[in-house]
């Protein structure tokens, strides 16, 4: 009876643990029809259909009029697969980057990009190709407190595009967006120098004044940077340096009130007699600026 009782149980465990391991496969077979029914679906929807170029193309500018981005890039893209070679395909690259940019996928719209210029560079397209790839930089310059290296690269791309076609209408436009950027850079030096200043850091001051007059001379940084270098070669007890500078600055800003800020800051030290009051070309309109900060 033992025995039987046993046996009994052995095979209703066996058949319990055959029953689950048949409804595991089942459920895992159920599985992998529906997955495979999934992809099947999604292969149906981009299964490669051979179309007339223009045909595809005509919908990819659809797409882009209605705003429909993402549609557009991958029409664009098929334009490529199905006519690698085609002049519509060196178009769809240009349109596919450019679709990118408004959707502000700035990353791939210039890894697009640097492909064209590698494929194409002679091309006519090229000039905006480079133009695009600058934008996509400018897009995301920053505020002046924070990481300035996308106002670095948009700074590059934006010289590069004045540098190779220096007659088109997009080396007018950068320019422009050049002299802002150069603006936006000078700024973010003028405020780590100002903080040194109070920090009494007055070296570290100076290196960045020094590189603010040197490299962006056609901002409106210069005249603030020339004063705080008179500021830091005061404090420093270099008085000769900082006449040199406040002759530079009151040559080239007479009327301005950095000269007639620097002009304090010598006369707080009874130096005054040492301010160089009338530096060459200017000196009427210096000696003005210089009676109204007495």
């Amino acid at each position: 009876m033992v025995n039987q009782v046993f046996t009994s149980k052995s095979l209703m465990a066996n058949f319990s643990a055959k029953r689950g391991l048949m409804l595991l496969a089942l459920a895992s077979l159920l599985v992998v029809t529906a997955c495979a029914g999934n992809a099947s679906k999604r292969n149906q929807k981009f299964a490669y259909i051979e179309e007339p170029v223009e045909r595809i193309y005509s919908r990819a500018l659809d797409r882009m009029e209605k705003k429909r981005y993402d549609e557009a890039i991958l029409l664009f893209d098929e334009v490529e697969r199905q006519h690698p070679y085609s002049a519509w395909a060196r178009r769809a690259m240009l349109m596919a980057s450019y679709a990118q940019y408004k959707t502000r996928a700035y990353e791939d719209a210039i890894a697009s990009l640097d492909r064209f210029i590698s494929i194409h560079p002679g091309n006519k397209d090229a000039a905006y190709a480079y133009y695009l790839k600058a934008m996509c930089y400018y897009e995301r310059i920053r505020d002046v407190g924070r990481d300035q290296d996308i106002t670095n690269n948009a700074r590059n791309a934006l010289i590069d595009v004045v540098r190779r076609y220096p007659d088109s209408e997009y080396a007018r436009d950068a320019r422009l967006k050049l002299d802002l950027t150069n603006d936006h850079l000078a700024g973010k030096e003028m405020n780590i120098g100002r903080y040194y200043l109070r920090k009494n850091h007055q070296l570290a001051a100076i290196n960045r004044f020094n590189f603010v007059v040197q490299n962006y001379q056609t901002t409106g940084h210069v005249e603030e940077a020339l004063h705080r270098l008179v500021e830091a070669y005061l404090e420093l007890g270099l008085v000769g340096e900082a006449q040199r500078t406040a002759a530079i600055l009151g040559h080239n800003y007479p009327g301005g009130h950095w000269y007639q800020d620097s002009y304090k800051l010598f006369k707080q030290r009874g130096l005054e007699n040492q301010f160089p009051k009338n530096p060459s070309a200017s000196g009427a309109k210096a000696e003005q600026s210089l009676a109204a900060a007495k």
